[in-house]
């Protein structure tokens, strides 16, 4: 018996049809970038909170645009972060303004502030570690350093580091994302604060007396003189303003001192 040959023929494959791209698909697709407005709100950032901008000061769309290099809308976008931040008003059919420092607003924001530092400061006492201690005082030689020689713009800068790192040793999580919310408000204050003449000084010996007692090891009283400290700066503004909150400025840098006063930080 003869087996036929059957004829085979090949088969084809059927393609796929394509899936629907979904949603969430057409999401990660969009891959975030830092853009313009982010570096605009940044150096729109320092500018206010260095007093470059002073409160109350209207900013036109057109002049601030040429000067940062940069179209509207991601100007726009950079106000927008900045209002979210309480540094920038939005105003409807007009242009937007550095916020102005007004008293009730003050008060409110250094009582949180100086409560959110207190708490930080009697953890970060308890859970510091060497290498926190020995960061702590080679900022706090910074500060002396540029008080020593005038330079109040190096010195605000390592004053915030010693802020934000006294709330980082707290070791916290969310007491440090409550703190940053406030920070570009409270550093715009502290920025006015220093510039008074006198409260420079004062603010070197508290920040030495904050060391001593968390190189004690001392949780209430680092607490205690932390939120003194910060109340105080929130308490020079308001005096300051005397009156004429919403028309304030920045007030010129007080006179260089005349030499490095000596470090007193208790063992």
């Amino acid at each position: 018996m003869t087996e036929s040959k059957s004829e085979t023929k090949p088969t084809r494959r059927r393609k796929e049809p394509k899936r629907a791209m979904t949603a969430l698909q057409r999401r990660r697709l969009r891959v975030p970038r830092v853009g313009l407005h982010e570096q605009a709100a940044t150096r729109l950032r320092t500018m206010i909170v260095r007093g470059e901008l002073a409160p109350g000061q209207s900013l036109g769309e057109a002049d601030l645009s040429d000067a940062l290099g940069i179209s509207r809308t991601p100007l726009r976008e950079a106000l927008k972060q900045l209002a979210n931040e309480g540094l920038v008003e939005l105003r409807l059919n007009h242009s937007a303004v550095i916020t102005p420092f007004r008293r009730a607003e003050l008060a409110e924001l250094f009582e949180a502030v100086s409560g959110i530092e207190r708490c930080a400061a009697e953890l970060a006492a308890l859970r510091m570690e060497d290498a926190d201690f020995e960061r702590l005082e080679a900022l706090q030689d910074k500060i002396e350093w540029h008080h020593g020689r005038g330079e109040l713009r190096d010195y605000f800068q390592a004053n915030q580091q010693i802020h934000s790192a006294i709330v980082g040793f707290a070791r916290n999580a969310v007491l440090k994302a409550t703190h940053e919310a406030l920070l570009a408000r409270a550093e715009r204050a502290r920025f006015f604060a220093l510039s008074v003449l006198g409260r420079w000084d004062e603010s070197v010996r508290e920040h030495q007396d904050i060391l001593a007692a968390l190189r004690r090891r001392d949780a209430a009283l680092a607490g205690q003189i932390l939120a003194h400290h910060v109340r105080r700066t929130g308490e020079i503004v308001a005096e300051t303003l005397d009156g004429k909150a919403d028309e304030a400025g920045v007030p010129d840098a007080p006179a260089k001192p005349r030499g490095r006063k000596a470090r007193t930080i208790a063992s």
